[in-house]
């Protein structure tokens, strides 16, 4: 991704070591040098003070051992002498080891012939005494000049010491050099190679160099891996708020942690819950406003069609429950079964009726907007499975065989308990017509955004005439069977009018071993 933030976070640090490094290595170029010096040029000052400290200590001890001494012969003396030089060499030995510097100390005496120097450490033969002193004789000689094209620099001088940077002809290297006194005759003379610390100087860079290449490759790495774990629940955020603008709520986030990652996850899961609630007012408002519109102009026809409907079917029954009763009064039967008979029609009827007005008022509620549609979001498959499930025992009386497989949750949105009326209605009007080989079956098919509910049973086709009439309230293809197990042709027009209500499809297919009532819901998050 070109503007990847897991990109853009790896760039920056990699940005930021390598220019951490390279300010390190350049202030390390610059300024390494001048310190170096500085620290060497404190050294052999610090290592002059020390040397004189040990030659005091050890000339005070001499100077009582002589005193003690004083009545043995000069052989005593002369052991004596050795044994405290021999100490005081092993002493400065360490000294000059420990700084890296070549350090002499010796006495200058004057006589006939010149000055002769006397080498109290260290021991040396005579021709490395001749190449000390030709360097002490260059160093003293010059000590004053510090002319321009001179390969000589003053570093620091006091009032005992004077400490120099002198270019050695001889082997072509740079030196600091220090030349102090001890006292009247004693001096100090301090060597260190300054070349060898322009050579650690240029190591160290050369080394700082290739570590920082390999911390920037390592740093890269590491935060190439850490970054994933910042952008990972970012994309996660972007996938769960692209399906909320598909208007899909079923995805949550996870919220396992407590940083602002946290906080956004939990602000956008609050926010798909407002949403789906929202959308649901929404759906249920809109729905209400086009039966609002629909049902302005369907009132007067609707009134006058149920009077007409209601007179016609009532009609019937009524005459019969006049004609038993009139039977009853004039005793034209008096044989107690007779009577029993008339009295059970008589209920019978009544009963009918009482489920026709029911379903009628039922009816009339839907189709005036009297029971308000609320769309609410469920899973159609738990539904189904309730309606079959209460009317188990009527496929057991009529001896039917019940086909309906396991499907997954599907939610859908609709009134809960209008679509449990309607599946109610089609499986109890596939088992009043159940007939063969007796088989119901209850698929339900998702297709593009909606999901389909069939049930099918076998037995006789609905004559093609009569398809488009089936859903009309009152009407009965085959009157006789309808009697048979009282039904009043109301069941069907209660179906239509609540999809009708809820702006689904609806409708009915022949098949060559029977026929399938189906209805559709949206699933659309």
């Amino acid at each position: 991704m070109k503007h990847s933030i897991r990109i853009r976070l790896v760039i920056t640090l990699a940005v930021l070591i390598g220019c951490s490094l390279l300010l390190c290595w350049g202030m390390n170029k610059t300024f390494l040098p001048r310190y170096y010096q500085s620290y060497k040029v404190n050294m052999l000052g610090k290592a002059y003070e020390n040397a004189c400290s040990i030659y005091e200590k050890y000339a005070k001890t001499q100077e009582l051992d002589d005193t003690k001494a004083s009545g043995n012969d000069n052989a005593d003396n002369q052991q004596s002498e050795d044994a405290l030089d021999s100490e005081i060499s092993t002493t400065l030995e360490s000294l000059g080891a420990n700084q890296s510097m070549s350090l002499y100390m010796f006495q200058l005496y004057q006589n006939q012939v010149g000055i002769y120097a006397n080498f109290l450490y260290p021991s040396m033969d005579v021709m490395r005494k001749n190449q000390v002193m030709d360097q002490i004789t260059s160093f003293s000689a010059s000590a004053d000049s510090n002319k321009p094209g001179d390969k000589r620099e003053i570093l620091s001088e006091t009032e005992k010491y004077q400490i120099v940077k002198v270019y050695d002809n001889r082997v072509g290297s740079y030196y600091l050099e220090l030349l102090g006194v001890i006292d009247d005759t004693t001096w100090i003379y301090a060597r260190s190679n300054y070349q060898s610390m322009m050579e650690s100087v240029a190591i160290s860079n050369q080394f700082l160099a290739y570590i920082g290449i390999l911390v920037t490759i390592l740093g890269i790495f590491i935060m190439y891996m850490v970054s994933k774990s910042f952008t990972k629940p970012i994309l996660e955020l972007s996938e769960i708020a692209t399906r909320m603008s598909n208007l899909n709520f079923d995805i949550k986030y996870k919220i396992d942690r407590k940083d602002e990652i946290g906080t956004l996850g939990s602000s956008i899961n609050v926010l798909s819950e407002k949403l789906e609630e929202t959308i649901s007012e929404l759906k249920s408002a809109n729905n209400e406003l086009q039966k609002d519109i629909e049902q302005k102009t369907q009132i007067d026809e609707m009134r006058t069609e149920f009077l007409s409907n209601v007179s016609h079917e009532l009609k019937t029954p009524i005459a019969l429950i006049q004609g038993y009763a009139e039977g009853l009064m004039e005793n034209i039967n008096e044989d107690e079964e007779s009577r029993r008979f008339y009295c059970e029609v008589i209920t019978d009827e009544a009963i009918k009726m009482n489920k026709m007005v029911k379903k009628l008022l039922s009816l009339n509620h839907i189709e005036f907007g009297e029971n308000p549609i609320t769309f609410d979001r469920f899973d159609i498959v738990e539904v189904v499975k309730s309606v079959l499930t209460s009317t188990e025992i009527l496929f057991q009386q009529k001896e039917a065989t019940l086909y309906f497989d396991e499907y997954e949750p599907i939610y859908v949105w609709a009134d809960e308990y209008m679509v449990e009326e309607v599946v109610t209605n089609y499986v109890s009007n596939a088992l009043n017509h159940v007939d063969g080989k007796r088989i119901v079956e209850v698929k339900l098919i998702k297709d593009d955004g909606t999901v389909r509910i069939a049930v099918f049973n076998t037995g006789e086709k609905i004559p093609e005439a009569d398809i488009d009439k089936i859903w009309d309230k009152f009407y009965k293809v085959d009157k006789a069977r309808t009697r048979e197990y009282g039904g009043s042709g109301i069941g069907l027009s209660i179906v239509k009018a609540i999809m009708t209500s809820m702006n689904q499809k609806f409708g009915v297919i022949n098949h060559e071993t029977g026929v399938e009532f189906w209805f559709e819901l949206d699933c659309k998050n």
